[in-house]
């Protein structure tokens, strides 16, 4: 028997979102609808040129790989993240938010000294969702952060590709998914980002290595990752680094490979506001399902509508109702 669903390793960051104009992006010169790694000076910066902007969502626990651990928590699979905060009120509140999310975390998760890192999330009226990130601590996660116990004890590992961005990050995510690997437990990786991919391509390649057992992307990732200029072509490529994969499309849905047939699952149409969190909700969504036992089409269906409810509201968490919902939806 297994203790844990999914054991996690990724940044832990507190998120503040916002609302902005296109025209605030170009004037405080920020690349719209990617993640930028920024400094805190940067980061305070841009708080006090856009202070009086909304705030749409509260003060929560965040990081890519979080999301996805929290998302997959509250449907109800059994969960670690492996993380690295700061013994400052926003680590505090980073750890407490995960326990009360019921995600385990390994004791040395808190450091005594440093800046837990923190992310600006800028929502422009189209929702795209723009990031600055200043890692603070979680720039120093590494391999003395792992907990192999946990892992031994869980049926997936799950690594964000922002994890390539760190020296210490990068060799982390790499021996998680070795060791993980020998221990007979399914892995998974998200390409996070269309720049991370860009500008860590050989970094990105390392972590896969020779391969994980399902790869999560999006188009453009999956174009990037594989540089080719079409769909098809990027399929087959993905291939020789992924037993299995999903590719979100958007409003269209998800492209699923089950390792012997790949399919369109469509999404449900939605009015969407905030695209923060949607590809995270997917992922973690997903491997829920294939933690169930539900089949790739059946997995991919239900990820689909919970990142669907996720860009109708703002902020990356579905309500407690909202999960239920989700869930009553898919026993039915």
């Amino acid at each position: 028997m297994k203790t844990y669903d999914i054991y996690g390793l990724g940044a832990a960051l507190v998120d503040t979102e916002i609302t902005v104009q296109d025209d605030n992006l170009r004037a405080f010169n920020i690349d719209k609808g990617v993640m930028t790694l920024v400094d805190e000076v940067r980061q305070h910066e841009l708080m006090r040129l856009l202070d009086g902007h909304l705030i749409k969502a509260k003060r929560a626990s965040g990081g890519s790989a979080a999301n996805s651990i929290i998302a997959a928590a509250q449907f109800g699979s059994r969960c670690f993240y492996s993380c690295k905060v700061a013994d400052d009120d926003n680590g505090r509140f980073y750890l407490h938010d995960l326990s009360q999310a019921n995600v385990a975390y390994p004791a040395c998760a808190r450091a005594e000294e440093g800046i837990t890192g923190k992310c600006l999330v800028m929502i422009t009226p189209d929702a795209e969702r723009t990031m600055n990130t200043f890692l603070g601590i979680s720039a120093s996660l590494s391999t003395a952060d792992l907990d192999l116990d946990a892992l031994a004890k869980a049926r997936f590992a799950y690594i964000e590709g922002y994890l390539v961005t760190s020296d210490t990050g990068r060799p982390a995510a790499i021996t998680l998914r070795e060791t993980a690997h020998k221990l007979g437990v399914r892995t998974a990786l998200s390409l996070s980002d269309p720049a991370i991919v860009s500008y860590f391509h050989d970094g990105l390649s390392a972590m896969i290595g020779d391969g994980v057992d399902i790869l999560f992307c999006n188009e453009a990732e999956a174009l990037n990752f594989t540089r080719t200029t079409h769909l098809d072509e990027a399929f087959i490529a993905l291939q020789s680094v992924a037993k299995t994969f999903a590719v979100t499309c958007g409003a269209k849905g998800a492209w699923v490979f089950d390792g012997a047939q790949l399919q369109l699952i469509p999404s449900q149409p939605v009015q969407a506001v905030d695209s923060n969190g949607a590809g995270d909700m997917f992922a973690g969504a997903f491997l829920h399902g294939i933690g169930r036992g539900w089949s790739y089409a059946e997995s991919a269906a239900f990820a689909n509508r919970a990142a669907g409810l996720v860009v109708s509201q703002y902020g990356p968490r579905l309500r407690a109702e909202q999960h239920q919902q989700l869930l009553a939806y898919a026993a039915g």
